[in-house]
């Protein structure tokens, strides 16, 4: 999920259980969506959450600030290097930003189950157009998502810009 919100936050980018312990999916690759994704134990909450990863690719394409408003917590914190937000301010530039991001896929995404707590590591894979012309990014990500009230919220995200 994520992902979107560096291109965006930069003005140039970037979202689960089973056993008690952890579970891993199997890698995500960009042929197979989140609902053909078939983890090595049935585990619906991990392709939930795959599922989620994925809506947060699409709303970084369209900009759509009521995907973020419903995956992101209330208190969520981004953090990309040194540099870390929140939720007003990743809201903020998901609509303000300059960048446009023409395409957002997720790669290798895995869950990693902790009861009511999961980590969604992965890649983010980027392009658009920004105020430089034309970019391509990869991204290192990690997710932290809750289950609250009901359905599964980020609470925190980290995104590492891979140097080209």
């Amino acid at each position: 999920m994520r992902l979107l919100l560096v291109a965006l936050l930069l003005g140039t980018r970037s979202l689960p259980a089973l056993s008690e312990h952890s579970t891993i999916a199997p890698p995500h690759t960009p042929a197979a969506s989140a609902a053909t994704q078939t983890p090595s134990v049935p585990d619906t909450e991990a392709r939930v959450l795959l599922r989620l990863e994925d809506d947060w690719a699409v709303g970084l394409t369209r900009r759509d600030i009521a995907v973020f408003q419903r995956l992101l917590a209330d208190g969520f914190i981004y953090t990309e290097d040194d540099r870390t937000v929140g939720r007003d301010a990743v809201l903020h530039d998901i609509v303000a930003g300059t960048d446009t991001v023409a395409t957002a896929r997720n790669e290798e995404m895995k869950v990693h189950r902790f009861g009511t707590t999961a980590i969604v590591t992965g890649w983010l894979v980027i392009s658009g157009r920004g105020a430089g012309g034309a970019f391509s990014r990869r991204y290192r990500f990690t997710d932290t998502w809750v289950r609250l009230g009901g359905r599964w919220q980020i609470v925190a995200a980290h995104d590492y810009l891979v140097p080209r």
